[in-house]
């Protein structure tokens, strides 16, 4: 790379952010969120672990068809096996990435068996092996930091002589501080022959809320690859945030003189719609993208703010992709002010899409006196989560509450059948989702059940998140209505749609269960 200001934005969302235990996306909103990465101007998106499961490798695939600017990574263990499935799935791409990784630490070298020379001879022939499919090859060395750091070099010196092109350093667990994360580049790039002529990139996980410190130093020592995820999203405590790391970048150039090719005001969109299809909520101070991310609630703020925005504000939201306006919206507005005020929240839909929204936006208008930005946002989620074309469908709800008891009676579509089902519980919750199990008998257990409201007054809609866990596959469903009832079945019923396309999904290779890949 000529360009030792540009730091490259490798984009993991779908990968290791897709392994946040809940966060299963489709093969649709795969492709969605590919989309929308490549036209934001990300560097590189790892689509996917091919070899994982049938589903992976179609998604990484189509991904990598569709892809037009971006790099197309796909993500491989270190043997042959893993390195030409990865290349089968990632061949179709205009610009594809074999991304290859190995535990290194002596804790990982346990693991798999191998001692110091053995690990060494394998990296040499799996960097060789993917290198005679690919120009552009990514080695790992899983959980770098605990890696004794002259056997670090020792093989980071290996795959850059086998023909590696980007060397990442991953702080797999999330243990590192930022002055060591910088150490390790900067001693990286003195010691190992040949560190001058590749890319080095950092990967950092949150487990210590320093994911961002830690990338952003290791990029100061010389790193110019930033693996992130859109929010953070992530195993256990998440990812880099990308949204973090490039307006970081952007904000403070006097200490950063670096630029990244992200068109930053995508990424308020891109925030939304990550949250809708994982099914998670971003969190209210969640820093760049939190919904207080630009609120200014103390009197002093306020004062200053109004008096010279930058006071108290560091970015501007435009900056982001947010509107300054949220001008509420009711039953007397057309098609084309919902067109028009959908695209300035960044949803561009298509005729039939935008028919099937406005049809949602009507009848929450007659129940709702005003409808502000939040609550579309709402409702877009909640159209592209609750589809005419899901297996399990809520057709009628009725709820009978009170201090004499509960009871709920429900009919539902279980695919295309209809069927009804009266049932009591221990409040009214409970009683429906007893009547969804009457219906479609389910052993899933309810782990998450969260309820929030989108926007003021007792008119408000809510949006309920559930979580389910069966056979040690966790989904995420999302609904949202003005009848929180209402939407804590619809949000029930989508996760039980998510698990049941989860458990027909190709199960991984048995030795998969012995080898982790939480790079």
């Amino acid at each position: 790379m000529t360009d030792n200001t540009r730091v490259l934005i490798f984009d993991t969302t779908l990968r290791d952010g897709e392994q946040s235990p809940g966060a299963t996306m489709t093969h649709d909103e795969k492709l969605e969120i590919a989309q929308a990465l490549d036209e934001m101007g990300v560097d590189i998106i790892e689509a996917g672990f091919p070899i994982a499961s049938e589903g992976d490798f179609e998604a990484v695939s189509d991904i990598a068809r569709n892809a037009k600017n971006s790099v197309i990574c796909g993500l491989s263990r270190a043997n042959l096996k893993d390195i030409d499935r990865c290349w089968e799935a990632v061949k179709h791409a205009r610009r594809p990435r074999i991304h290859t990784f190995i535990g290194t630490s002596p804790s990982h070298r346990g693991i798999t068996n191998l001692d110091q020379d053995q690990m060494i001879e394998r990296i040499y022939q799996t960097v060789t092996h993917a290198r005679n499919y690919c120009e552009d090859v990514q080695w790992s060395a899983m959980d770098a930091i605990r890696t004794e750091r002259d056997y670090l070099c020792r093989v980071v010196e290996t795959a850059i002589k086998a023909g590696a092109t980007t060397i990442n350093i991953p702080d797999t667990v999330g243990y590192t501080l930022p002055q060591e994360s910088a150490e390790i580049i900067r001693m990286l790039l003195e010691r190992v022959p040949g560190a001058d002529r590749i890319i080095f990139a950092t990967h950092c996980h949150n487990d210590l809320g320093m994911a961002t410190a830690n990338a952003l130093a290791a990029v100061s020592a010389g790193a110019r690859q930033i693996e992130c995820t859109i929010n953070g999203l992530g195993e256990r405590a998440g990812n880099t945030a990308l949204e973090e790391v490039v307006m970081a970048i952007k904000v403070r150039r006097d200490l950063m003189p670096y630029t990244t090719g992200i068109d930053t005001t995508k990424i308020m969109n891109l925030s939304r719609r990550v949250s809708q299809v994982s099914g998670f909520p971003v969190q209210f101070n969640k820093a760049v993208v939190g919904k207080n991310a630009f609120l200014h609630e103390s009197g002093i703020h306020q004062d200053g703010v109004l008096k010279n925005v930058e006071t108290f504000e560091i970015m501007k939201p435009a900056d982001i992709g947010l509107t300054e306006t949220n001008i509420a919206m009711g039953k007397h507005s057309g098609r084309a002010a919902l067109r028009s005020k959908l695209s300035d929240l960044g949803f561009d839909l298509a005729d039939n899409q935008l028919n099937d929204v406005f049809v949602r936006f009507k009848a929450l208008a007659d129940r709702k006196k005003e409808i502000y930005d939040e609550d579309l946002v709402a409702l877009i989620s909640d159209s592209t989560a609750n589809t005419d074309s899901d297996y399990l469908q809520v057709k009628w709800l009725r709820v009978v509450c009170g201090s004499d008891g509960q009871e709920a009676e429900l009919k539902m579509t279980v695919d295309g059948v209809e069927k009804s089902a009266r049932v009591p519980g221990d409040g009214p919750v409970d009683a429906c989702f007893k009547a969804v199990k009457a219906i479609y008998p389910t052993n899933a257990r309810l782990k998450v059940y969260q309820v929030q409201a989108v926007t003021q007054g007792t008119d408000a809609q809510a949006t309920v998140s559930v979580r389910l866990e069966e056979d040690g596959r966790i989904v995420t469903g999302s609904a949202a209505d003005t009848d929180t009832i209402l939407a804590s079945v619809k949000a029930y019923v989508g996760a039980l749609n998510r698990l049941r396309v989860r458990s027909q999904k190709t199960a991984p290779d048995a030795d998969m269960k012995t080898v982790s890949y939480k790079i």
